[in-house]
């Protein structure tokens, strides 16, 4: 289990403290979890606080009854954290089949990467010795980089708004995946996201709004109180929290 407790982040913007974070406990169990808000409103800061890449200015976070919070990237992802970008990185040089061993943390087979692969819709044998390079699409660079966290098995895997940059063909797809994502990961899925699909596929949606939670609930519950347009952007209705 996951546990934010009593969590604070501020930055300094021209000699002014702001802060960003404020004062946010959360729990997370095994589940599928989205968290939503407004721009700003501090969502993908938290992610970047579970993941290592930022450090609370004050409170704890605790992994499985162990204290994580000033742990960096590289030592949580050893605990069982995955982190993915809004926007993958590219790495030159490097094959698929190089970064599916590499997250799998072993010597693995042409056919076990395959099926990694497979579990995120790629035909793998058309993609296991491709670069990283400009010739792979945001799309299949994110199904690629969810692969890399199926066969790294880890306890939590935390994704960034998912849906950013890529187009609305490789979004379904990518909606897909998500939903088959429960059956090959024994753990907890958090995404960040404004999304109404990915949303609607969450057991749990967390509203963060201010650096606070303003409301957490059942997928159910709290997904009425949320505005989408027709392009399934969505905004929390405060009114109705």
């Amino acid at each position: 289990m996951l546990e934010l407790k009593n969590v604070t982040f501020e930055v300094e913007v021209d000699s002014v403290k702001k802060r960003i974070v404020d004062d946010l406990s959360i729990k997370i169990d095994e589940g599928f979890v989205a968290i939503t808000g407004p721009n700003g409103g501090g969502k993908s800061t938290v992610a970047k606080l579970i993941s290592g890449l930022y450090t609370p200015t004050s409170g704890q976070i605790i992994l499985d009854g162990e204290d994580i919070t000033a742990l960096s990237i590289t030592e949580k992802a050893r605990r069982g954290i995955s982190f993915a970008f809004q926007q993958p990185v590219r790495f030159k040089g490097l094959t698929v089949m190089d970064l599916i061993k590499l997250a799998a943390g072993k010597e693995i087979g042409i056919s076990e990467a395959c099926a990694y692969l497979s579990e995120v819709g790629l035909c793998a044998r058309d993609y296991i010795h491709r670069e990283l390079n400009a010739s792979l699409s945001g799309g299949e660079l994110k199904r690629i980089e969810i692969a890399m966290i199926i066969a790294r098995k880890t306890k939590l895997s935390l994704f960034d708004e998912p849906e950013a940059g890529i187009d609305l063909w490789s979004f379904s797809n990518l909606i897909n995946v998500f939903e088959n994502l429960r059956s090959v990961i024994n753990g907890s899925i958090v995404i960040i996201s404004h999304q109404e699909r990915i949303l609607n596929i969450a057991d749990r949606i967390i509203v963060v709004a201010d650096g606070k939670v303003t409301a957490d609930g059942p997928k159910d519950e709290i997904l009425p109180k949320i505005l989408c347009n027709d392009q399934g952007i969505c905004k929390v209705l405060t009114d109705k929290l």
